[in-house]
């Protein structure tokens, strides 16, 4: 019994691998289908349609759905968004990610800019530089900020 201490976590890892495993063998992490979404503080009618999505999620649209509902509690309204076509594992991988190369990462990115386009007029930015000398505290936040634009979070 001493001896098989190590079959536990191995077992355990197995058994996830098998769960999340597609009959194609690839990993499904529910992410190809997933709907992004964001609330705009706007009423439906300004947000667009459908059809019509706003900018930049126009320049997408032959690549995603767009759906618009009212958000809960007459808070303004909800655009989500998700690609028609899944996404290739290879492509939404980590190295992937950190490169910039994840197409999730257009969409997000889209999906941020048409909400603060239509809440704010504008795409806000950080200032650039972050400091008027560079100091090593500048050059972190200059990191998080270079790192969270793909992703929206650090």
């Amino acid at each position: 019994m001493k001896k098989l201490w190590w079959a536990v976590p191995a077992v355990a890892a197995g058994a996830a691998a098998v769960r999340r495993a597609r009959p194609g063998g690839a990993a499904d992490d529910g992410a190809d289908d997933r709907w992004l979404t964001v609330t705009v503080n706007r009423p439906v009618g300004d947000v667009g349609s459908e059809v019509k999505p706003p900018p930049p999620l126009d320049g997408l649209a032959d690549r995603i759905d767009v759906r618009i509902t009212p958000a809960p509690g007459d808070r303004g309204t909800e655009l989500a968004a998700r690609f028609k076509e899944s996404v290739a594992a290879a492509s939404t991988s980590m190295p992937a990610r950190l490169a910039g190369q994840d197409p999730r990462q257009e969409l997000r990115r889209a999906l941020r800019d048409a909400k603060s386009l239509l809440e704010a007029g504008e795409v806000l930015r950080p200032d650039a530089p972050p400091t008027t000398r560079p100091t090593p505290g500048g050059k972190l936040l200059e990191l998080f900020t270079r790192r969270s634009g793909g992703e929206g979070v650090l």
